[in-house]
Formats: C-alpha cells, sequence, structure tokens
C-alpha cells in the first residue's frame, strides 16, 4: 500500500508597517503631528491620531479623510487641545483603517 501526503502552502497575510509618529510640535492649544505610513490607497492608510494623557484619556482625535499615498511623511493640525493644568507630559498614537490603533506610543513632554 502506498501513502500519499498532501501539503498545502498556506497564505499568511502580509502586513504592512504601521503608522509610525515621526514629530510633535505644540503650539498652545494646537497640536502638529508628522506621521509616516506606507499608505497604497483607500484600501489602507493612516487614518488618525490621538492625543492621550498620562493616564491614557483622550484630550483630542484628529481625523485623516484620506490616504496620502504620494506625501511621505506628512503633518496634520489639531486646535483646541486642552491638557490638564499640571500635566508634564502627553502622548500621541496614530491609527489606520486597516490595522487599527497603534501599540506605539510618542512622548510629548510640555513646556511648563
Amino acid at each position: 500500500m502506498r501513502l500519499a501526503f498532501a501539503f498545502a502552502l498556506l497564505a499568511v497575510p502580509a502586513f504592512a508597517d504601521g503608522p509610525v509618529i515621526e514629530n510633535v510640535t505644540v503650539d498652545g492649544d494646537r497640536f502638529s503631528v508628522t506621521l509616516s505610513h506606507p499608505d497604497t490607497g483607500w484600501d489602507h492608510y493612516a487614518d488618525g491620531w490621538e492625543v492621550l494623557d498620562a493616564d491614557g484619556n483622550s484630550l483630542g482625535i484628529r481625523e485623516l479623510l484620506h490616504p496620502h499615498v504620494t506625501e511621505q511623511p506628512f503633518t496634520r493640525s489639531l486646535s483646541g487641545v486642552v491638557v490638564p493644568e499640571g500635566a508634564t507630559v502627553v502622548y500621541v498614537r496614530a491609527r489606520c483603517n486597516v490595522d487599527g490603533w497603534s501599540d506605539d506610543l510618542f512622548e510629548v513632554v510640555l513646556d511648563n
């Protein structure tokens, strides 16, 4: 008796790199965030970033409404961010429309 074995090659999805915060500047209540992401078009692009306090509470979210395929890295701003009095640090994280929020936090030390 002969035994035949079949091996199936399973396709493993190749995940693109997540969005990366390159720089953050703060001017009063205005945060300007530079980020990069290998946007491929409407199917996969960086679609937002968020400012968090030291306890992880959201202080503001900037929605990005379209891909930036040919504009990398790019900077977008958000005004009206209210940072709690006495805070010395906040964090910024980015999101893409496929993978969701990044686990990486960009620390911003505030001038007081």
